[in-house]
This record gives C-alpha cells, sequence and structure tokens, in this order.
C-alpha cells in the first residue's frame, strides 16, 4: 500500500476515535447537565410558588386556600406533609398520586429521580417557612423531555462531527499528498543514483527535514560523481605510476638476459633496476597505507599528545636533509598546546609536510604551532604552488615540482581529517607555500 493511503487511513481512523471517545464523553455527560439545568429551573420555580403561598397563607389551616393556587399553576408538583407522610394536593390526578406515592420513597430527601410506570421524573422540592409546618414542595419533569433535548443536541453534534470529518479528510489528503509528492520526486532521483546517472540527478522542491533530505541526496551524488572521477583518475595515475618503472624494469632485465649490454651497462642497468624496485615498492606502500587510512578506523588509535614534542620529533628527522641543503630551519610551538590525535601516524603527516617544504625551500622552512588558534603551520621560502595545482595538490598522484610520489600529501590529508581535522594550503608570507592544520587542540598546562 502506497504511504499516501496508509497517512490517509491513520488520519481517518485517529480522527474517528477521538470523535467516537469525545461524543461518548458529551453523551455521558450531557444528561447530567441537563437534568442539574432543570433540577436549577424547578427550584426557581419552586421558591418563587414558596415564597407567594408563605406570604399569602401562613398557617395549615389555609390548606384549601393552597390547593386553589397551586390548582392554577401549570406545574407537576405535589405538596407534602413530611409530619403526616402524605400528599396533601397535586396537580395530577389521585391515581397517579397514588402510583407515584407506591413507587417511591417521598420521606427520602436524597433521591433526585422518581419512577411511574416506565418514566421517570426530574425533583426538585422546596420547604416552606416556617420550617415546624412541616410542609415541601415537590416539582417534577419528565425525563423524557429532558431526553428529546439531549437527542437533539447530539444529533447536532453528530451533523458538526461529520462536517469536520469531511474537512479534516481532505485536508489530509492534500498534506499527506503534499508530504508524498517530493519522496516520489525523490524515489526517482535515487533510482537515477542506483543507475549511475549522476549528472541527471536534479533538486526537488521540498520543505523542513525532506528538503534536507533530498539536499543530502544531491550532494551525495555529487559526491558520488566526485568519487568515482577520482578514482578513475587514480587508476590511471597509478598505472601510469606504476608502468613506467616495471618498463624500465622490464628493459633493463631482458637486454641483460641477452647479453646486449657489456660489463659496466649491466652494473649501471641492474643498479637501475634496484632503484626502480625500491621506487615501486614505496609506492605500493604509501598506495596501501593511504587505502587503510581511508577504509580502516582500526589502524588509527588517538591519544592525549605534546604538540611541542611531537614538532620536535619532526624538526630532528628533517635536520640532515636541512644541513644537506644549508637552509635554516625554526620552529615554534606552544609549550600547553595538546592533541588528540594518532602519535606515530600524525608524525608520519607532519614529516610528510616538513620534507615537502624543505625539497621546495629556497633559505628557510619555519614551523608554528599556536594552542590560540588550534593550528599548525608549516610554510617555506620555495617558488609556493601555482593557483592551478592547489585545489588539486591533495589529491592521489598529483605532484609538483620535484615531487616523488605524488601521495605524501594525500597521506598527509587522510591522517589528519582521521584526527577530525582539516589541512589548507595558500602562500606563505615568506614567499612558498604555506600549509595549515587545524586540529581539536586542549589546553594543558606543562
Amino acid at each position: 500500500m502506497k504511504l499516501q493511503y496508509q497517512l490517509n487511513i491513520a488520519f481517518t481512523a485517529l480522527l474517528l476515535i477521538i470523535m467516537g471517545v469525545t461524543g461518548f464523553v458529551i453523551y455521558s455527560l450531557i444528561l447530567d447537565l441537563l437534568i442539574q439545568d432543570e433540577q436549577r429551573q424547578l427550584e426557581q420555580k419552586g421558591e418563587i410558588l414558596v415564597n407567594v403561598l408563605n406570604e399569602t397563607y401562613g398557617t395549615r389551616s389555609d390548606i384549601q386556600q393552597f390547593n386553589d393556587f397551586l390548582q392554577e399553576q401549570d406545574l407537576q408538583l405535589f405538596l407534602y406533609d413530611r409530619k403526616q407522610n402524605a400528599v396533601l394536593f397535586s396537580t395530577m390526578s389521585d391515581q397517579v398520586v397514588h402510583g407515584f406515592f407506591l413507587n417511591n420513597d417521598f420521606s427520602n430527601t436524597n433521591e433526585e429521580l422518581w419512577e411511574f410506570g416506565n418514566d421517570k421524573f426530574v425533583t426538585s422540592r422546596i420547604l416552606f417557612y416556617p420550617e415546624n409546618l412541616g410542609l415541601e414542595l415537590i416539582l417534577l419533569t419528565p425525563l423524557r423531555d429532558i431526553q428529546v433535548v439531549q437527542h437533539n443536541f447530539i444529533q447536532r453534534m453528530l451533523i458538526v462531527f461529520l462536517i469536520g470529518s469531511v474537512v479534516t479528510v481532505l485536508l489530509s489528503y492534500v498534506l499527506t499528498n503534499k508530504l508524498v509528492t517530493p519522496l516520489s520526486r525523490l524515489k526517482r532521483q535515487l533510482k537515477k543514483i542506483e543507475k549511475r546517472k549522476f549528472d541527471e540527478v536534479e533538486p526537488i522542491k521540498a520543505t523542513g527535514e525532506i528538503k534536507e533530505v533530498a539536499q543530502s541526496v544531491y550532494d551525495m551524488a555529487n559526491e558520488l560523481q566526485r568519487y568515482i572521477n577520482t578514482q578513475q583518475t587514480f587508476f590511471q595515475n597509478a598505472s601510469h605510476e606504476l608502468k613506467t618503472p616495471l618498463m624500465t624494469i622490464q628493459g633493463y632485465a631482458e637486454g641483460i638476459k641477452e647479453h646486449i649490454f657489456d660489463k659496466a651497462d649491466e652494473e649501471k642497468g641492474l643498479e637501475v633496476m634496484v632503484n626502480e624496485v625500491n621506487r615501486l615498492k614505496k609506492i605500493i606502500n604509501e598506495m596501501i597505507l593511504l587505502a587503510k587510512l581511508e577504509s580502516e578506523q582500526s589502524v588509527y588509535n588517538p591519544d592525549i599528545v605534546d604538540a611541542k614534542a611531537l614538532i620536535t620529533q619532526v624538526a630532528d628527522r628533517v635536520r640532515p636533509l636541512v644541513n644537506e641543503k644549508e637552509l635554516q630551519m625554526t620552529y615554534n610551538v606552544d609549550s600547553r598546546m595538546e592533541l588528540v590525535v594518532d602519535e606515530e601516524k600524525m608524525l608520519r603527516a607532519l614529516l610528510n609536510l616538513s620534507i615537502n617544504a624543505v625539497r621546495h625551500a629556497t633559505s628557510q622552512v619555519r614551523i608554528t604551532g599556536s594552542n590560540a588558534m588550534k593550528q599548525i603551520v608549516i610554510e617555506d621560502d620555495g617558488e609556493g604552488i601555482s593557483e592551478e595545482l592547489m585545489p588539486h595538490i591533495f589529491h592521489r598522484f598529483v605532484k609538483g615540482k620535484n615531487g616523488e610520489t605524488g601521495l605524501g600529501l594525500a597521506i598527509a590529508r587522510a591522517i589528519i581529517e582521521q584526527s577530525g581535522g582539516k589541512i589548507f594550503v595558500g602562500k606563505s608570507e615568506l614567499g612558498g607555500a604555506k600549509f595549515t592544520i587545524q586540529l581539536n587542540a586542549q589546553n594543558g598546562n606543562k
């Protein structure tokens, strides 16, 4: 069953349940309210009659005059004598009075409903003053008259409920249609993603959470398209990077096998083959590391690391290369700065960035760590990175001038992102490249 029909059925069922419960409660309460209202009206009428009778006829000897006055009232009532437990007068026939007297306890002042035949009557009792007279006026109203009012009210309520139900169902249909239509369109876009037609995926018009989901789907399609393009580029670059040393190795191996080279050339060829094998080994190892970093969370074990001690290790390891190129290397890290990272892998990332800076520097390399800014900056005074290359510098096999495998910066980015950080590249005030690592640093008192 379609979602729209399910929602409509759910709304309708909920409406019927609410209306049923509401109707039952109202039906149960309305009769009690009508009875209470009728008793108040009877009480008001009775008090008026009693006041008139008290003012006009003051003693029990005026019973006949009582009777004449009450007979003129268009009411169902009894004039009851408590002392004698007898009805002195009634506007109803003697047979009816006798039936009421047999079926009901006139002396029980707590009984509000009396019975006569198959009918019930609402009663209201008013005492005459002074109370020592022992006279009481009892007024009655047939319950069926009140039930007629109740039924009329319920009928009108049912009409209102019916109109409200129709309006609610129509409104439910409109709202669910508005809700489900974007989902149907979103389903068609997902089908395009399933068939890898990423270029055909289009944003859909929606509101609220559905809009957020639709935007996420659209972004996912773009990211998948980018990922597939990146993978294709990766395989093309990887095949090229692996093919070149393999062809060199194959050429020298076949030449040596066929004894084409003399002794000196064979020695040179073997040396080239060893170098190319080492290069292949390095490329493959870096590719495996990069794949693990991007796919296996278990290879990354974060801990609290002293940033200054970590940068000191980096400086010590690149110092031979710095001395070889006769460069000046300075580093300044806040002693309070701590990082939540995998120390070994972050050391690898910083080494890759530092060696890259040393390789391209002209005279100096600078590393700074700011606890306030929560970042580490590595920069040099070399030729820098071209504007065209900057957006792609962290992609696999993208090499700048004098680059080696083209995987060092990609590995550094993967490690930093695994640490919950970001890396940015720009131009340094020194004139060369500037790599900024934004990490989740912690303050500590060292």
